[in-house]
Formats: structure tokens, C-alpha cells, sequence
């Protein structure tokens, strides 16, 4: 049997945002939570002044390397809530008015413009990293409703997710190393087929509802192998293709996938699921690595790995 676990530290190491990046884009963050404190102290100073919550993978902590940052940060994908909190409904804005505002704010804070979308606004960056601006009204000790265009005050807690997360990775080892994996292989998969694959928070979810605790020796190459069969087992059983939420709004973040993008995502887990499977039953440790490599891409080193010729020896 076939250890590859050398491999997969490597890998990780390989993935894993340094502590620098992160420092530089948290004064990233501060620099457009500034621009957007003042522009409301300055123009709206008699209404409810906004607060901030970082979340979604920066908050979880399972952001990764973009495949082609080598230097600079390239395509990180941020997100800052803009929190405002009131005791009256009645003070609750239009939609448009928290977009345009936070839209001005930010506008030539970079070269690059920002861009309004119907669930935020995102500041971009020349680089290709770039910082969503999901808008809030929460009542005090209440949910927050996102100022969404399309599903207009949908009720939203990524908070209450961050915690929820936090929580399950106390219980579950090595939980947030399988969810940086999880996401570098769609990646990969991003970069050589463009299927759209499931987002960071669907991987999120898969990887704590199918989580299998580590061998007795931790080897993270059979813990992956372990839990990519249950997750495929399951998603591909009959009515078995569902991620439900586990905080508010609580919905299927599969509901929208229509037959194709199952398809195209089930083949891609099974190809997974079925190399990891003869990756450990391998008796060739480079063989081995060869098919962790297949999926994860040249970011995956197999040159430690031994080939059993030189075992042999």
C-alpha cells in the first residue's frame, strides 16, 4: 500500500496562504473599511454608521494560493459584511440606496473599477484579487437580511456560519486542511476543463457532513481517500444530491444546479474518488503520487516520492 502523506504536507504547504499575503490583505481590508466609515460619517452622519465582519475563507481560514500567484496575490476572492444595526424596521434603506452608496464610497479607491452586482459590491484590484461589499440590516438580537437585488432582504447569517465551522473543526481533525484540499482540486479542475464547479462554501459543507477522522498514524492521504468515497457514496445515491445549509436561511445549495452541472460534478468527484482509490492501493509510492497529481496538478510534487524500483535496491 502506497503512503503518499509526505506529499500531501507538501502540498498543503504549497497552497496554504502565507502570513504575509494575509497581512497584506488585511490592510487591504482596513483601507476600504476607512473609505467607507468616512464616506458615511461625511455624507450620512445622521444615520446609522456601518460595522464590518470579515467572512467567508479569509474568516474561516481555508483561503488558498491562487494556482497562478506565484508573486503577487492574483485572483483571491474576499468578502467583508457591511453591517447596519438598528432597533426599528422603519429605518431600513431601499436596496439600491446601501448599493449606490457603498458603490461611492469605493469608487477610485483602485485604478481598477468596482463593479455592482446584485448581492454586493466588489472593489477590484490590478492584480486580479478582489474584495466583495455584501450590504446588511440586522435588528439588534436579530438575523441579518442581505441586500440582495434577486432575493430581495434574504435573510443571511455568514457569521453564524464562521461559528458553526469553528466548531465542527474542533471536533474534526485535520477538517481544515481537507477543505484547503478540496477546493485546490476544483481548482485544478477550474483550470483545465472550466466546469463550474462547486464554490468554497459547498466544499465547506461536503467536507464536515462526510468528514472520516484520520488512520491512527494521520496520514492525510488516506483520510482524503476515506472521505472522498463516503462524499461520492452519498451525493450519487438516489435523492443523495443535496448540501444543505447548517445556519440560516438553511436551504440546498445544490437546488439550482440543473442536470449537466450534477453530471458534470459527480463525474469529476467519481475520477477523484477512483484515483485516490488506486493511489493508496498502489504498491509504487511514485505510481502513487502520479495519480494525486492527476488531480490536484503540478502543484502536487512527486519528486520525493519513491519509486519501488529504488526500494528494491
Amino acid at each position: 500500500m502506497a503512503n503518499n502523506n509526505e506529499q500531501f504536507i507538501a502540498f498543503h504547504d504549497t497552497i496554504k496562504m502565507s502570513q504575509t499575503k494575509k497581512e497584506t490583505l488585511r490592510t487591504n481590508r482596513e483601507a476600504i473599511r476607512a473609505k467607507i466609515r468616512n464616506h458615511f460619517k461625511t455624507n450620512h452622519s445622521d444615520y446609522i454608521q456601518p460595522k464590518f465582519c470579515w467572512q467567508g475563507s479569509f474568516a474561516m481560514d481555508t483561503i488558498l494560493n491562487p494556482i497562478k500567484d506565484e508573486e503577487g496575490l492574483g485572483a483571491y476572492d474576499l468578502d467583508d459584511g457591511i453591517y447596519f444595526i438598528s432597533d426599528d424596521i422603519a429605518e431600513r434603506k431601499d436596496i439600491e440606496w446601501y448599493h449606490e452608496e457603498i458603490y461611492k464610497a469605493v469608487d477610485g479607491h483602485t485604478n481598477q473599477d468596482p463593479d455592482d452586482k446584485d448581492p454586493c459590491v466588489t472593489v477590484n484590484y490590478a492584480d486580479g484579487h478582489h474584495v466583495d461589499l455584501p450590504a446588511y440590516f440586522m435588528l439588534k438580537d436579530g438575523t441579518p437580511q442581505l441586500s440582495h437585488r434577486k432575493t430581495p432582504w434574504l435573510e443571511s447569517d455568514p457569521k453564524g456560519l464562521r461559528e458553526w465551522f469553528n466548531e465542527e473543526c474542533r471536533n474534526k481533525h485535520n477538517l481544515k486542511r481537507i477543505v484547503r484540499y478540496l477546493k485546490a482540486w476544483c481548482d485544478y479542475v477550474k483550470s483545465v476543463t472550466d466546469k463550474k464547479m462547486p464554490t468554497g462554501c459547498i466544499l465547506t459543507m461536503l467536507a464536515a457532513e462526510h468528514y472520516i477522522a484520520p488512520t491512527e498514524d494521520n496520514r492525510e492521504d488516506m483520510q482524503m481517500k476515506d472521505i472522498l468515497v463516503k462524499m461520492y457514496n452519498s451525493l450519487s445515491a438516489e435523492d443523495g444530491f443535496h448540501c444543505n445549509r447548517p445556519t440560516t436561511p438553511y436551504d440546498d445549495l445544490f437546488e439550482g444546479y440543473n442536470s449537466k452541472r450534477k453530471s458534470d460534478f459527480l463525474n469529476e468527484l467519481k475520477s477523484f474518488k477512483e484515483d485516490a482509490e488506486r493511489a493508496i492501493n498502489s504498491k509504487n509510492p511514485k505510481d502513487a503520487c502520479g495519480k494525486w497529481q492527476k488531480q490536484f496538478g503540478l502543484r502536487f510534487c512527486c519528486s520525493t516520492a519513491k519509486d519501488e524500483d529504488e526500494d528494491a535496491q
